[in-house]
């Protein structure tokens, strides 16, 4: 990379970053806390809370990559950015659920993940770009990481409130970082709604790839309805759940070098499809503790299976859709594949919810587990994308 790619990347993975750690801090902790606010009592409710920014910022990512091909990317980044921060305060002094809901609502609006993806490719040749999008793949799997270490120590000093409060700084802090760090965007923006739309769509392999970043983030948010709850009927206080998060994300973490370097041989493909079956198997696993008694060892292993998964899938997924786009038609590739992440976080918080209201948690890793099941087989077919 030159040294204007890799200010590039490194500036605008860390604008994912921080506005991925402030979403990804509320979710260890907020089905557990949001119980304490006025209409808590409702698994369903607790889960459109959760949900609800994923389906706002589906609905208005295209509309953001579209305002910053006519007004540029970083103001458009920016004001995302403002719009994510003023939700997280109304978060923040919300009285009751249904405020929650606003905020995080409002929190989704800041839909900034196509314009920042669209930037990233302005500012990046061909060549490198499969680099500087598994960066950003790699930054957001840190950062929910990172989150599932700090979310439980840090609500037990400041609350759900702070932690809204710190999200709204994690989102103005990105703003500086938009302003000072990202390099000058070009005068010529690489349209991210050029004419490809109907042709990404026509695509099996970005099909696939569209399909599963749906799949795995509307689990990442299910499981987590039902995780905290099994951790404290194992008998592990909520303020200590880090324990068992701790160790599991950073075990996980030390696999990642063997996994860059099976794919540097050519075994991209088996890397993938057996981070699916992992998560799948997870799932049957918590399945099987839901319906028995929890064990903190038990979810603990868990637990570290699925973040050696989700990291992979995290960090390979981007890039993957990057070189199998047609290059006059990335942008386009780029805004579906945010939207369907966006569709699955949102479809995860909301059915996460019912099903745990209706079946209970084992009736929820059983749909988990079912839905990674048909990821897995649509995926089967799949082929290692030349290099470019």
């Amino acid at each position: 990379m030159t040294p204007v790619e890799r200010r590039a990347s490194f500036s605008l993975a860390s604008i994912f970053a921080l506005r991925m750690l402030g979403l990804f801090l509320i979710l260890p902790v907020f089905a557990l806390e949001a119980a304490h606010y006025p209409g808590g009592d409702d698994p369903a409710l607790i889960g459109l809370a959760m949900g609800i920014y994923g389906l706002t910022q589906a609905l208005l990512q295209f509309a953001f990559g579209l305002a910053s091909d006519r007004f540029g990317r970083k103001r458009v980044i920016v004001f995302g950015l403002a719009v994510f921060a003023i939700g997280s305060f109304v978060a923040a002094l919300a009285p009751s659920l249904s405020w929650l809901i606003i905020g995080r609502a409002l929190q989704g609006a800041g839909a900034i993940s196509a314009a920042v993806t669209a930037l990233l490719a302005d500012q990046t040749r061909d060549i490198v770009r499969t680099k500087s999008m598994a960066l950003v793949g790699i930054s957001i799997g840190l950062m929910f990481a990172l989150s599932l270490v700090l979310a439980p120590l840090l609500v037990a000093h400041i609350g759900l409130a702070g932690l809204f409060v710190m999200t709204g700084g994690l989102a103005l802090a990105g703003v500086a970082v938009v302003i000072w760090w990202v390099p000058a965007e070009p005068r010529q923006h690489k349209n991210i709604a050029r004419g490809g739309l109907l042709e990404v769509l026509r695509l099996p392999a970005l099909l696939r790839l569209n399909f599963g970043v749906f799949v795995l983030h509307a689990v990442q948010l299910a499981m987590w309805m039902a995780v905290p709850a099994l951790l404290v009927q194992a008998g592990l206080a909520r303020e200590q759940h880090w324990w068992v998060y701790l160790p599991a994300v950073l075990g996980s973490f030390g696999l990642m070098g063997a996994v860059f370097a099976l794919e540097k041989r050519g075994y991209l493909r088996a890397v993938f499809l057996s981070a699916v079956g992992l998560i799948t198997l997870v799932q049957v696993g918590l399945w099987q503790v839901a319906v028995g008694q929890p064990s903190v060892g038990a979810l603990a292993a868990l637990l570290f299976l699925f973040f050696c998964g989700f990291n992979v899938l995290e960090a390979t997924q981007p890039s993957l859709a990057s070189r199998v786009a047609p290059a006059h038609a990335r942008g386009a590739a780029m805004g579906v594949y945010n939207t369907l992440q966006s569709l699955g976080l949102f479809a995860g918080g909301v059915t996460g919810g019912w099903l745990l209201k209706q079946l209970g948690a084992s009736g929820l890793f059983a749909a988990c587990g079912a839905v990674m099941l048909v990821w897995l087989l649509l995926a089967w077919p799949m082929r290692t994308p030349k290099a470019g």
